[in-house]
């Protein structure tokens, strides 16, 4: 009797009793399709865990070739960066000195008059010193037209040394019964001046900065 014979005499309520090819047959077909299933479960799991090294790497491409291209712009941008720092020294220089700032004070008093406003109060504040320059406070209260108060910033303009003038709590209204733009005005409040800081003074608060910093 043939192989295939015995499959289609095959008694299923009789396991036992099948021909020794047929439980061969059965038992190698069991193992190989337990092979197969584990095979498949094996390689499914490696092609996930290789779809995501294959998306790891691609985003570790992407990111070394920002790095790279941020690498070979460095040279550039560094020697931007001290040409800027060069240009803010230069800008800074135009500002009055340590020993200029008393005399551009007065200048700045007497330009006021020559313009001919009243100035009732003119007083200077005590410094405060920053990165690369120093501020200092005036407290002014000056009354004159527009015209003069016109004139004098642009006579402030004029002077020698680079002068900058900023308001803080300034206010500019008419005066007591003075009506139209040819009637008094009352400029009073604070306007801050600055200078720039000399060598050794920059070095010690560049020191006191960085000193600060690190508490």
């Amino acid at each position: 009797m043939s192989f295939l014979d015995d499959l289609r005499n095959l008694d299923r309520n009789n396991v036992g009793g099948w021909p020794k090819s047929v439980k061969m047959f059965f038992t190698g077909l069991v193992f190989v399709v337990v092979v197969a299933i584990g095979w498949y479960v094996e390689i499914s799991g490696q092609q996930d865990d290789l779809a995501n090294a294959e998306s790891k790497e691609e985003s570790l491409k992407g990111e070394f070739s920002q790095k790279q291209a941020k690498s070979a712009n460095l040279e550039a941008l560094e020697q931007q960066l001290a040409e800027m720092q060069d240009m803010l020294r230069q800008l800074l220089r135009q500002l009055p000195s340590r020993t200029e700032m008393p005399e551009l004070l007065v200048d700045i008093s007497q330009t006021a008059l020559a313009a001919g406003l009243e100035s009732d109060l003119f007083q200077p504040g005590p410094e405060t010193p920053k990165d690369f320059y120093a501020e200092k406070p005036i407290t002014l209260r000056m009354v004159g037209t527009y015209h003069q108060f016109g004139t004098f910033i642009s006579g402030v303009a004029s002077l020698p040394r680079v002068v900058i003038l900023t308001l803080h709590d300034v206010s500019l209204k008419p005066k007591d019964g003075s009506k139209g733009t040819s009637g008094q005005l009352v400029l009073q409040g604070t306007v801050k001046t600055y200078r720039y800081l000399e060598d050794d003074e920059a070095a010690a608060q560049q020191k006191s900065t960085t000193e600060g910093g690190a508490k």
